[in-house]
């Protein structure tokens, strides 16, 4: 019986350092996967700095602050029943702007997150631009060309709000 029981301990005694030097070897693998995602993260960031600051005009003349407007927020109107786009919060008069320099291509969420005054390499700063801007489209300000891509109506389709296809 103690032969049994020190062949087992021996047995366990060599599963232990088995695992020992698997446990090494995966802590190694982990340090360097860490490494590297490390790398690119840093690279990431980099490149959506380099993209804001090539997207962002070298000096803004005119543009509208970029300050918090103080007191309550303003509910966004609907276009039918605006008079005008002054009538929109300074955060959302500088995104038509945005919109209407766009020309073609429309104003994406990243550009706009720039626009405000956020960090557009924020994941969720590019959700609240996109957010807003999906918010105007709702509201018959913009339209939604293309996924992702927004831009003023055209005469044309002024008359429907929201997406060309009429979804929202």
């Amino acid at each position: 019986m103690r032969a049994v029981l020190e062949g087992r301990q021996k047995a366990a005694a060599v599963r232990v350092k088995e695992l020992e030097a698997e446990l090494e070897r995966v802590r190694a693998a982990l340090a360097d996967a860490e490494e590297v995602l490390r790398r690119r993260v840093i690279g990431l960031e980099q490149y959506l700095e380099a993209l804001a600051e090539e997207g962002a005009p070298a000096e803004v003349i005119g543009a509208v602050p970029r300050r918090k407007p103080v007191g309550p927020r303003r509910a966004v109107p609907h276009r039918q029943n605006a008079t005008g786009i002054e009538e929109l919060s300074p955060d959302y008069q500088a995104l038509m702007a945005a919109a209407v320099d766009a020309a073609g291509g429309g104003l994406g969420a990243r550009r706009a997150a720039v626009v405000l005054g956020w960090d557009s390499a924020s994941a969720s700063r590019v959700e609240g631009a996109r957010a807003r801007l999906k918010r105007l489209v709702e509201r018959g300000w913009l339209v939604e060309v293309n996924p992702g891509r927004f831009m003023p109506p055209s005469p044309e389709r002024s008359a429907g709000a929201g997406r060309p296809d009429g979804g929202s």
